[in-house]
C-alpha cells in the first residue's frame, strides 16, 4: 500500500476546495468561498426583482424590491456548484422562476436560501451584503 506523506495531504487540504461532512444530517457541505468587505458584487440593477445572478462563488438575489441577499453558490447537500444559467428546467442550474437550482441533484432554494425541494435540507450558506449607491457589495 503506498502512503502519502503528512506534509503532501496538509498541503493538499489547504489548496484544494474540499467538501465537509455534516455529522448531523450525513450531508456534504461546501467550504465557504470567501468575499473580501466592500467588494462590489453586482450592479443593483442587474439583480431584478424575484430573481438572481450567480458572482463568481456568490449568488446575489432580490426576494423584494429593494432587498438583497446573497449566500454561498454551493448546495448544501453535495456541494455542487449553483451556474449562473437562468433559464430551462429545474435541473438545468441556476437562478429560474425565483428559485435557486442545482444542477446536480435537483435540489430547490428560495430566494431566501431555505431548501423547497431536496435531496438538501439545510439552507445555503448566507453571505453578509449591503447596498453602496448603485452596488451590491460584500460585509
Amino acid at each position: 500500500m503506498f502512503a502519502l506523506p503528512r506534509r503532501t495531504v496538509l498541503i493538499g487540504a489547504a489548496v484544494a476546495p474540499i467538501a465537509a461532512c455534516n455529522t448531523n444530517t450525513g450531508e456534504l457541505t461546501a467550504a465557504p468561498t470567501t468575499t473580501a468587505p466592500g467588494q462590489v458584487l453586482a450592479a443593483t440593477a442587474d439583480i431584478p426583482v424575484g430573481s438572481g445572478k450567480v458572482v463568481g462563488g456568490t449568488v446575489v438575489t432580490q426576494p423584494k424590491p429593494g432587498v438583497f441577499e446573497a449566500f454561498v453558490a454551493r448546495c448544501t447537500h453535495a456541494g455542487c456548484k449553483l451556474t449562473v444559467g437562468a433559464a430551462g428546467p429545474a435541473t438545468s442550474g441556476g437562478v429560474t422562476d425565483g428559485m435557486l437550482n442545482c444542477p446536480c441533484h435537483g435540489s430547490q432554494f428560495g430566494l431566501d436560501g431555505e431548501v423547497l425541494r431536496g435531496p438538501a435540507v439545510t439552507p445555503l450558506t448566507p453571505v453578509a451584503v449591503k447596498v453602496q449607491g448603485a452596488d451590491v457589495v460584500a460585509g
